[in-house]
């Protein structure tokens, strides 16, 4: 680098080979995404709930776009019925394709401050499958009944098409306001 700089991003990614992991996504994974793409999930599949009616919402950090997780909950005869839909990367990502095998040498995403080395594409784990608000998606959902007592009853869980409806932060509701919390920035 020019003046004797440091290269910060260059020298995370070297730390990353050095530590084993592969930053950098293989051959095959642009040609993935580009299908992935092609195809929108506007209608519940055969065997797949469409959930999209119920107030689903996320809650993350203020700049987090990568949503995996939204929930709904209601009262219900036994107690609390609580749903949490999870992100159906599987739905799109096929095992032994490009993009899964990377994800399953990688394990994990690897945060390091200067940048994030993703386990998945961030189109995919932003765009095409995070639960973002306003954006109908498939989802694994994992549904149960809390009792009073703290007792689970009625457990299940399937697939779904859900829609989420307000993307929540921690900052926003933890300052306990009156009325509905704010939502996340745009």
């Amino acid at each position: 680098m020019p003046n004797g700089e440091f290269d910060l991003f260059a020298s995370a990614h070297q730390e990353m080979i050095a530590e084993g992991f592969h930053p950098d996504f293989p051959p095959g994974v642009a040609e993935q995404l580009k299908t992935i793409q092609s195809r929108a999930a506007s209608t519940a599949p055969n065997g797949v709930q469409d959930l999209r009616s119920l107030l689903w919402s996320s809650i993350d950090n203020d700049t987090s776009r990568d949503l995996d997780q939204a929930e709904v909950a209601e009262r219900v005869s036994g107690g609390i019925r609580i749903r949490i839909a999870i992100a159906d990367v599987d739905e799109d990502v096929t095992i032994g394709s490009p993009i899964d095998q990377h994800a399953a040498d990688q394990t994990t995403s690897v945060y390091t401050g200067v940048r994030t080395f993703s386990m998945l594409p961030e189109q995919l784990s932003t765009d095409l499958t995070s639960l973002n608000e306003a954006a109908d998606r498939l989802a694994v959902v994992v549904d149960m009944v809390v009792g009073s007592d703290g007792a689970i009853s009625s457990t299940s869980i399937y697939r779904a098409l859900v829609r989420n409806q307000a993307q929540l932060t921690y900052n926003g509701v933890g300052r306990g306001s009156k009325g509905p919390p704010p939502r996340r920035p745009r």
